[in-house]
């Protein structure tokens, strides 16, 4: 997969499922292969392509990532880190995942699968705690020498987190490092910190803002208030949500009172 591929996947799968992303993420990939593609295109036609997967200000931030690598690096995804993270919405996570999958580089790939995997293995708790710097270290401590080996290594540890050293309940039976887990020798103490909180969706602004972004979608030509009044009936919650969604730039309001996506 190349780098741009790699990019556009992790900023799609960031608090989104695989199952939700792949055929959203082939539609795009299919629709703009380079980044000028993407750069050229008008903001609203990447929201209305972003669909369901949440949290649509990841849209605008790839296509912003889009036209700073058409215009900083001649349409070509940097392989440095710090050029990557200089991207607007490519983060630590995100700039080391493309650095590793889309160029072969030996960097260390943590997210909060990874996470709890070193936290059992290698510090013997149940749950890591928030992302912390030495995460990073211990990933690169671990990953062999060799860069081939280590990207294998970063998918590996990434689908062990996944499939077996699950948050619930770990399927410690099959895991292949069982035998020098930390957290397993050490009889596998309870997590003793604060509960993980499970975020909510019914009723939020959430699930507001959604709505009234899915009526615009759905419009080719720019919509009354009435048409997003219907979206949802609290009225002091609608409009707080659509003055989030205008502040955000996800939605523009014309001189005439209409709203529509960005042009």
């Amino acid at each position: 997969m190349d780098a741009w591929a790699v990019l556009v996947s992790e900023v799609m799968l960031q608090q989104t499922p695989v199952a939700r992303v792949e055929p959203v993420w082939r539609e795009w990939m299919a629709r703009w292969p380079r980044p000028a593609d993407l750069a050229a295109e008008p903001a609203g036609e990447v929201i209305r392509a972003w669909g369901k997967l949440g949290y649509p200000r990841r849209a605008l931030r790839l296509r912003e990532a889009a036209v700073a690598i058409t215009e900083r690096h001649q349409g070509v995804v940097p392989a440095d880190v710090t050029a990557l993270e200089a991207l607007p919405g490519v983060g630590t996570y995100t700039a080391r995942a493309v650095a590793c999958f889309g160029y072969g580089q030996r960097q260390p790939v943590v997210d909060t699968n990874v996470r709890r995997v070193v936290a059992r293995l290698v510090h013997g708790r149940a749950e890591a705690a928030t992302a912390r710097a030495a995460d990073l270290q211990d990933i690169a401590a671990l990953a062999p020498e060799d860069h081939d080996r280590a990207v294998r290594f970063s998918v590996a540890v990434m689908e062990l987190g996944a499939l077996v050293c699950v948050a619930g309940t770990p399927r410690c039976g099959v895991c292949p490092v069982r035998d020098r887990c930390a957290w397993r020798l050490a009889g596998s103490p309870a997590h003793d910190g604060p509960p993980r909180r499970v975020q909510k969706f019914a009723g939020t602004d959430r699930q507001v803002r959604g709505r009234l972004l899915d009526v615009l979608r759905a419009a080719r030509e720019p919509v009354d208030a009435a048409a997003l009044d219907i979206a949802w009936d609290d009225a002091v919650q609608r409009s707080r949500c659509l003055d989030s969604l205008l502040t955000d730039g996800l939605v523009e309001q014309t001189d005439d009172g209409l709203f529509r996506l960005p042009a």
